[in-house]
């Protein structure tokens, strides 16, 4: 946020019920909002939220020593600094985030929400990567996509802001519309309507209604960006008075502005290259997009994030250019190492449900097709984590994934977890080498050899980053 007094931060928060605490009201904090005193930085607003483990208000006096000069919070605390004073820290740091927001819309801001069941992050990084060539743009770092991250993204927003990307997560009916609350969208993103969360959201129709709320606010001088290939997500046009922006790889038809790719290759790294294509009133204009991020389904992704850019105007060569020039920024997501024995280590462990443990291993497979060149033996072996809140589908879910994999090429699937028993006896039903490890058992029990690929793929609950690491640093001299 731009630079302000407690008493404008107090202002900015109505109608919120805030009480300022403290005798210099005119001491002035920012542009920093932190809720980690850690990252506390000169004249930062240091927001004290209490959870499960520690309470934040026990460091707001190391948040002060460190450069803070206010505290948002529900109590005071030995912070010798000026207090916010709130029933609750997170719905305060929302209030404050949406003045901030409300503000710097009225002075021309474009706020961009993206939600989806998978892919949500690897867009949001393409997107913002998109956007910076076109001004000064505020993304969540990761996976900022809840409660907490999307109000601390806002309030990152100053006067220079040109372009506010939040990213939405949901547990839920109304999450995503509470979050959009916040954050006043002029553009709605939805990429795809799958079975990550069933468990909570109890099932995919119910998901798509909870994902649709991300379009139902918009003006109708807004612009939904829908995927046209996803018939849950195609379905929201009717929930929204918005402009229309189809994107997909298919033949669109209807809408104001319609995104799709053609002439797709894949090289060697599995890295795609396609025409991106623009159709609106105007016609039909193209530009040659090579990208550096892994995976065939990064097209769709990528797609997503044009269309939210050519909505609202940027160029298509200045988007075409961006998108080739994009690098994976989130850690754990499609991260190929190649190791100096030859083996390929992907590393996707951030998160798994079944729609992105697929796109992974199609991904994988690819990989392995190019290694085949140089090592025609080359395998897939893929370490699968279990994949958590399925609900009832849990173990028929799991016992599928091993079967797509089986049917789609890999060679050896070590699985980890509760579930992992319906992992191998889908593998094993169609064939192929699978097992159960315990996490910590699973580097030294693989066999590897020059081309092999090794995909590490689950839950953030599994905690297969640790293997991915362990894997990525062993590989001495190429055999």
């Amino acid at each position: 946020m731009r630079v302000r007094t407690m008493l404008e931060v107090v202002e900015l928060m109505q109608p919120a019920a805030v009480e300022l605490f403290g005798d210099d009201a005119d001491i002035e904090v920012g542009p920093d909002v932190v809720i980690d005193n850690r990252e506390a930085t000169e004249g930062a607003l240091f927001v004290a939220i209490p959870g499960e483990r520690v309470d934040g208000h026990d460091f707001a006096a190391a948040a002060v020593e460190a450069g803070a000069r206010g505290v948002l919070g529900m109590r005071t605390t030995a912070a010798e600094v000026p207090h916010v004073l709130v029933e609750d820290s997170i719905a305060g740091m929302s209030w404050l985030a949406r003045g901030i927001v409300r503000e710097e819309r009225a002075r021309g801001m474009v706020s961009i929400g993206i939600t989806g069941s998978s892919g949500k992050t690897s867009t949001k990084d393409l997107m913002a990567q998109v956007f910076e060539a076109a001004g000064p743009t505020v993304a969540p770092a990761g996976s900022q996509n809840n409660e907490v991250g999307v109000p601390l993204t806002a309030c990152r927003v100053d006067a220079d802001t040109r372009y506010l990307i939040s990213e939405m997560g949901a547990r839920g009916k109304g999450h995503i519309a509470w979050l959009t609350s916040l954050v006043g969208l002029d553009v709605g993103v939805c990429l795809n309507v799958g079975r990550a969360h069933v468990g909570e959201f109890g099932g995919v129709e119910a998901t798509a209604i909870a994902k649709s709320e991300i379009v139902a606010d918009l003006a109708p001088d807004g612009w939904a960006v829908l995927n046209a290939d996803d018939p849950n997500v195609a379905g929201m046009a009717s929930v929204t008075k918005a402009r229309i922006a189809w994107f997909g790889e298919g033949e669109l038809r209807g809408g104001d502005l319609r995104v799709s790719a053609r002439n797709v290759t894949m090289n060697v790294l599995s890295q795609p290259s396609f025409d991106l294509v623009a159709e609106d009133g105007d016609g039909e204009r193209s530009a040659r997009v090579t990208l550096g991020v892994i995976g065939r389904h990064q097209v769709p992704n990528s797609l997503a994030a044009a269309a939210a850019a050519l909505a609202v105007g940027l160029d298509i060569e200045l988007v075409a250019g961006a998108l080739s020039a994009a690098q994976q920024r989130s850690s754990w997501r499609m991260e190929l190492t190649p190791r100096p024995d030859g083996v390929l280590v992907l590393n996707d462990s951030y998160n798994a449900n079944p729609d992105s443990v697929a796109a992974a291993l199609v991904t994988a497979v690819e990989l392995a097709h190019g290694t085949r060149r140089e090592h025609p033996g080359a395998r897939v072996v893929a370490v699968l984590g279990d994949m958590l809140e399925l609900g009832p589908l849990a173990e028929e879910l799991h016992e599928e994934t091993g079967r797509l994999a089986a049917d789609l090429g890999v060679s050896e699937i070590v699985a980890v977890g509760d579930l992992a028993g319906q992992t191998v006896a889908g593998a094993t039903a169609e064939g192929i080498t699978a097992r159960t490890a315990d996490r910590d058992e699973v580097v030294a029990s693989l066999t590897l050899n020059p081309g092999d690929v090794v995909l590490i793929k689950g839950s953030r609950g599994v905690g297969l980053e640790t293997v991915a690491a362990e894997l990525a640093g062993q590989g001495g001299a190429a055999k």
